[in-house]
C-alpha cells in the first residue's frame, strides 16, 4: 500500500498527490513513468512524474479526471492508499547537447517535463520552457517551470492569461531569436505533431512523449505499440519518448481512439457510483 501525504486542487478536476513509493524515489528518473492500480479490482494506468524526494521516499503526481480510474484517483484523500505503484518504467530522457533546450507542457504533460529542465539546467544547460493551457485556470506548475527554467512563456487558446495563441507560436519566437539545440514536448497528440511539423524544417531534435496510449507498462500487452520511422516500436519499453520527427501521428491517434466506447461506458459506471455516494445519507 502507498499512502497519499499530501494533496492540493491545482485546476478544476486536477490534482497534485505525493505518494509514498521510497524504492522507486530513489531510482526513478526523468522521463520515466509509474504504473498504478488503486484497488484490486482496478485498472492498471500509466502516469507520468512531475518530481520526486528520495529522501522522503515520496512521488509527486500530476493527476487530471478524464477517465474511470483518474476521476475515481483526484477523490481520494490525504491519508488514503493506493494499492500498486509500479515503477520506474521506461527510459530516461535524452537530449542532444548544445543550444538552448526548450521545454514544452501542454496542460497535464508540464508536469512532465520540469524533471528534464531541472536535469539539464542543472547541466550548465539555457532552458526555456513553453506551458500551454486553454485558458488562465487550466495553467498548471508555471512557478515550479520558471525555478526550473532561464525563461518561461505562457500561451493560452483564449489569451485569458499570457500570449493568446498556441505553444507553438511561442516556439517559433524562440527558434528565430535564439539558437535551439534541442526540443521536448509532452501533452496532447495535436500539440505534439504541431511542435514536431515546426521544428523538422529547422532540424531541431526534438521528443515527445506517448507515455498516455499505455495499459500494461511492460511491454506484453502490445497496446502501446507505435511506428516511429517505419519500425514498430512500444511506447512502455522502447519510450516513452520518441523522436518526434519520425513518429507515424495518424496511426497513435487511431490507436489513442481504440477503447473510446469502453471509456464512455466506464463513465458511466462512475456517474452512478457518485451519485449514489451523493444520495447516500
Amino acid at each position: 500500500m502507498h499512502k497519499i501525504v499530501y494533496k492540493k486542487e491545482l485546476a478544476p478536476k486536477t490534482v497534485m498527490l505525493k505518494v509514498e513509493a521510497p524504492w522507486i524515489a530513489r531510482k526513478i528518473q526523468p522521463g520515466q513513468f509509474i504504473i498504478v492500480r488503486l484497488d484490486e479490482h482496478g485498472e492498471r494506468i500509466p502516469l507520468s512524474i512531475s518530481g520526486w524526494d528520495a529522501e522522503a521516499g515520496t512521488l509527486r503526481l500530476i493527476v487530471v479526471g478524464v477517465g474511470y480510474t483518474s476521476n475515481k484517483m483526484i477523490a481520494l484523500n490525504e491519508g488514503d492508499s493506493i494499492l500498486d505503484v509500479v515503477g520506474p518504467l521506461g527510459r530516461h530522457t535524452h537530449l542532444p547537447e548544445g543550444g538552448a533546450a526548450v521545454m514544452i507542457g501542454g496542460g497535464y504533460g508540464t508536469g512532465a517535463i520540469i524533471p528534464s529542465a531541472l536535469e539539464q539546467r542543472k547541466a550548465g544547460r539555457r532552458v526555456v520552457g513553453i506551458v500551454g493551457a486553454r485558458t488562465k485556470e487550466l495553467v498548471l506548475l508555471e512557478d515550479d517551470l520558471r525555478a526550473a527554467c532561464a525563461d518561461v512563456f505562457v500561451t493560452t487558446d483564449d489569451g485569458s492569461y499570457g500570449r493568446k495563441g498556441l505553444v507553438t507560436d511561442a516556439l517559433k519566437d524562440i527558434i528565430d531569436n535564439e539558437d535551439v539545440g534541442a526540443v521536448l514536448a509532452v501533452g496532447p497528440v495535436p500539440m505534439m505533431r504541431a511542435v514536431s511539423e515546426l521544428t523538422k524544417p529547422h532540424n531541431i531534435p526534438t521528443m515527445v512523449s506517448l507515455n498516455a496510449i499505455m495499459v500494461d507498462g511492460t511491454g506484453m500487452c502490445g497496446a502501446c505499440r507505435v511506428t516511429v520511422g517505419g519500425k514498430i516500436r512500444f511506447a512502455c519499453y522502447d519510450g516513452p519518448d520518441f523522436d518526434g520527427h519520425l513518429v507515424d501521428y495518424k496511426e497513435l491517434t487511431m490507436r489513442q481512439r481504440t477503447y473510446l466506447k469502453q471509456e464512455a461506458k466506464a463513465m458511466e459506471v462512475f456517474n452512478r457510483e457518485s451519485a449514489g455516494r451523493t444520495a447516500t445519507p
